[in-house]
């Protein structure tokens, strides 16, 4: 596999597990070195013994604008600079429209939404000073078209796609550039409350035939490697975009 990170250094949240575990992994075997901000310090200290010293942990509660600050800091002091931030930390919450109070949709919007604006505003100055970078904004399929149970997190996702858009146009002329990637189904723990909301795994796999056409969920070193490729150069013209990455889905 190619270097075409070699030299470059990223923050990912939520990099302990799921999609942000496999993202941290590709940024190594694709030369590159990371700073993983997460809530899971035994997840996220087992990455670091698993990847070396091209891996970093430090603990982060996204909600928190101190936490966030404080890992875009030690990610800049470890690393000499901030190249990439991959925003993925995130929550799911599968209800019915009854079931929603205040308060469960204000969590959701605090770890999806809230935490990537925080980021952004303090990792830019970061990258702007690096001579530009690339802001990688973990979305999904929901929030390009939502579905019974998933009010809140259709909700808060299809807002991380209009900062995206929003940002892209704004931090342009520092040459940062803002993207989101859009998950399908994707075979992680993280979709756990829409599983057991399902029935289970059979109930699952019902409608993954059903709605999917190549007939299976995605896999996190998938969504990893479309990462890759916004973090690297040869994305130097990609800014401003949603892509989907969801098996046909909604096509």
């Amino acid at each position: 596999m190619s270097e075409r990170l070699s030299g470059k250094l990223a923050l990912v949240t939520g990099g302990a597990t799921g999609i942000g575990r496999a993202t941290v992994e590709r940024i190594v075997v694709e030369g590159g070195r990371a700073m993983i901000a997460d809530i899971n310090e035994i997840a996220g200290r087992q990455l670091v013994e698993d990847l070396g010293s091209s891996v970093d942990w430090i603990r982060c509660d996204v909600t928190s604008e101190d936490d966030v600050k404080g890992a875009v800091e030690a990610a800049a002091a470890r690393f000499g600079r901030l190249d990439i931030v991959v925003n993925n930390a995130g929550m799911i919450a599968h209800r019915m429209l009854p079931e929603i109070d205040l308060t469960l949709w204000t969590k959701v919007f605090a770890v999806n939404v809230q935490s990537v604006f925080l980021m952004i505003k303090h990792a830019a100055p970061h990258l702007k000073a690096a001579g530009g970078g690339s802001i990688i904004n973990m979305s999904s399929m929901a929030g390009l078209r939502g579905a019974p149970g998933l009010a809140v997190y259709s909700s808060s996702k299809a807002a991380i796609n209009g900062l995206t858009v929003a940002l892209s146009l704004e931090l342009a002329p520092d040459r940062i550039r803002v993207n989101a990637i859009c998950p399908g189904w994707v075979d992680t723990k993280f979709n756990q409350p829409v599983i057991d909301f399902l029935g289970g795994p059979s109930g699952t796999d019902k409608v993954v035939r059903d709605s999917i056409p190549l007939q299976r969920q995605g896999r996190p070193e998938e969504i990893a490697a479309l990462a890759a490729y916004l973090a690297a150069d040869e994305s130097a013209f990609v800014t401003g975009q949603t892509l989907s990455i969801n098996g046909g889905a909604y096509n």
